[in-house]
C-alpha cells in the first residue's frame, strides 16, 4: 500500500515473523533518501518477503540510503544483520545494548529480574524462565546505531518528519510524525486490533529505579489526542484513521482493568504474583512474562492514582487498598 504524505511516499510491507503477535509492518518512505523504518526479524521468509515486496514498489535492499528502527524488539530489529554495514541506522539510544547483546547487558538483565522476581513473590517454580529469557533475541540482530534519534529531531532526508519519543511497551520507542499532513508511522505504540503490552525493562538510565511501563504507554498516547494526526501505520495490523477515538478505547480499557486488579485486592491484600494468577487464571503460567508485565502495569497506575499502597519493607512487596 501506498500513501501520499506532503512530501514523500509511504510504502507498507508485511513480514512473516515467528512470534504469536502474527506479521511485522515495515515502511519505505521515499523522501530525500530512501528510508526503511523497522526492518523485521532476523529469519530467511522474512528477508524474502521483504526483497519480494520491494521488488513491487521498484527497489532492492541496495537502494535503501537508511534505517530507523522505532524499537528495539527483535521482530523489527533482527534483518539489520542483512544490510551492509555501511547504511546508517538510527534509532534512540536506549536500543544500543539491546542491539549488541552484550553479553554483560544480558546478564545485567537476569540479575534484575532474578530480584524482580522476589520483590512481586514470584513462585520459585518459575525462576527457570529467567534462562529463557533472551531466547527472542535469537531472531534479532548484533548491530551499531549510526546515530541517535531524540525528542524533536527531525530526521535527515525525510523533510518535515519529526521524531515523538514514546516509551511504554519499549523503553526504546519512538514514532515518526509528518505534522502537515498528520501522518504518524507508529511502530507499536497504539494497534487497532491489540492494546501493546506494557513490557518490564530494566532501567536503561544508570537508574535503579525500575521504569513504570504502563504509566508512560499512557502518557505517551495520551500526547497523541493533543496532536492533529490523520492516520497512523502501525508496527502490526491494520492501518488506523479513527485515531483518537482508538486513543480513548484504549485508555478506558486499561482503566477498567486496573478497577478489576483493585477488587481483587480490596478483598485481602496481595503480591503481584498473586494479582497475576487471579487476573490471569488460565494463562499466567503459559504467557508468564507477558502477563506479569500486565498485570505490574495495572498494580503501578493503581499506586500513581492513589487507590492501593504497596508495602516495600519486606523482601516480598505486599499491595493493599487505599
Amino acid at each position: 500500500m501506498k500513501r501520499e504524505t506532503q512530501s514523500n511516499q509511504v510504502f507498507k510491507l508485511e513480514l512473516p515473523t515467528p512470534f504469536s503477535v502474527g506479521d511485522v509492518n515495515v515502511y519505505v518512505i521515499k523522501g530525500d533518501q530512501l528510508t526503511l523504518v523497522d526492518v523485521g526479524p532476523k529469519t530467511e521468509e522474512a528477508w524474502v518477503a521483504f526483497q519480494s515486496q520491494l521488488k513491487e514498489i521498484g527497489y532492492t535492499p541496495q537502494d535503501i540510503d537508511q534505517i530507523v528502527i522505532t524499537h528495539h524488539h527483535p521482530d523489527h530489529v533482527g534483518m539489520l544483520d542483512y544490510f551492509s554495514e555501511d547504511v546508517p541506522v538510527l534509532g534512540h539510544p536506549f536500543n544500543a545494548p539491546w542491539l549488541k547483546k552484550s553479553q554483560q547487558f544480558l546478564v545485567e538483565q537476569t540479575t534484575f529480574f532474578e530480584s524482580l522476581f522476589v520483590k512481586f513473590g514470584v513462585d520459585k517454580k518459575f525462576f527457570p524462565l529467567l534462562k529463557k529469557l533472551n531466547d527472542p533475541l535469537g531472531v534479532s540482530c548484533n548491530r551499531e546505531l549510526t546515530s541517535f534519534l531524540r525528542e524533536g529531531k527531525e530526521v535527515d532526508g525525510l523533510s518535515g518528519w519529526k521524531i515523538v519519543e514514546t516509551p511504554g511497551h519499549a523503553q526504546s520507542h519512538i514514532v515518526l510524525y509528518e505534522e502537515v499532513s498528520g501522518v504518524l508511522v507508529g511502530g507499536d505504540l497504539l494497534l487497532k486490533h491489540i492494546s501493546p503490552n506494557p513490557l518490564l525493562e530494566l532501567p536503561l538510565n544508570g537508574g535503579l529505579e525500575r521504569p513504570r511501563p504502563q504509566l508512560q504507554l499512557n502518557h505517551s498516547i495520551s500526547r497523541l489526542l493533543d496532536m492533529p494526526i490523520s492516520f497512523v501505520y502501525p508496527g502490526h495490523g491494520e492501518n488506523i484513521e479513527e485515531v483518537h477515538q482508538l486513543i480513548t478505547y484504549r485508555l478506558k480499557k486499561q482503566a477498567e482493568k486496573a478497577e478489576r486488579v483493585r477488587s481483587f485486592i480490596a478483598k485481602k491484600p496481595l503480591t503481584a504474583f498473586q494479582a497475576c494468577q487471579t487476573l490471569y487464571p488460565t494463562k499466567y503460567d503459559k504467557l508468564f512474562m507477558l502477563t506479569m508485565s500486565e498485570t505490574v502495569g495495572q498494580l503501578d497506575y493503581l499506586v500513581d492514582i492513589g487507590q492501593i499502597i504497596v508495602d516495600t519493607t519486606q523482601q516480598t512487596h505486599i499491595y493493599t487498598v487505599n
